[in-house]
């Protein structure tokens, strides 16, 4: 998306807001309010989208996990039936592919988690923008018919765009938890690019003495 869910629904709603308060020193609101409401809509329809997508990519995220984890109980029995055979060469590939595995394994199971609490904060702002329409519908109804009884009152487009800026206040609080979660991570600097080949090289080296010291525990266990 173009645009962040809190910024946009933060732009839409305060900018209604300020368009009502004009509308209102206009004697002209109702126009303004019931395109504000349609505004709060369009919102939600954002964040639903993002919702499912956000499920999807779970629903993704736990298959490949569970498909992961199988993968590695079957190499799990492959390694011990090379060793038996005393054919070394395909259990250390079967323990590399393993190392890799269980590399993965954790960034699934982070990736689950972040979005389940992210399902939770997106449910959240739904529920928020729903009361807020709500709220707003109510606001209309009121101005509706008081205006049916008798003239709008000096003094009352205040305290009307008052009380509609403070349930602005009220629905854009749950949307500022949205901007930390979507904040970005910092990227490596110069100097760590600058070391990338030895790093590589000495990551090989270290995953070579992990599949090597695996593989010999794993004979070990046999022998006992």
């Amino acid at each position: 998306m173009s645009e962040g869910i809190a910024a946009r629904v933060g732009r839409i709603i305060s900018g209604s807001v300020n368009a009502v308060i004009d509308a209102v020193e206009n004697a002209a609101p109702e126009t303004v309010m019931e395109q504000a409401i349609r505004e709060v809509d369009s919102a939600t329809d954002e964040v639903r989208t993002e919702l499912g997508r956000v499920l999807a990519n779970r629903h993704l995220a736990n298959r490949r996990l569970m498909e992961e984890n199988r993968k590695h109980e079957e190499l799990s029995a492959n390694i011990q039936l090379a060793v038996n055979e005393g054919r070394d060469d395909l259990a250390e590939a079967a323990v590399a592919r393993q190392i890799d595995i269980e590399a993965q394994i954790p960034v699934l199971e982070n990736a689950i988690a972040e979005s389940v609490e992210k399902e939770h904060e997106l449910e959240g702002y739904v529920q928020a923008l729903q009361a807020k329409k709500r709220e707003m519908a109510e606001e209309l109804r009121q101005f509706r018919d008081s205006r049916a009884e008798t003239s709008l009152p000096t003094g009352s487009a205040a305290a009307t765009s008052g009380s509609i800026s403070n349930k602005v206040e009220k629905a854009n609080a749950a949307f500022d938890r949205i901007l930390a979660s979507n904040a970005n991570l910092p990227g490596r600097s110069t100097a760590d690019m600058a070391d990338a080949a030895k790093m590589a090289e000495l990551e090989a080296l270290s995953r070579k003495n992990r599949i090597q010291e695996r593989l010999a525990a794993i004979k070990a266990e046999n022998k006992n």
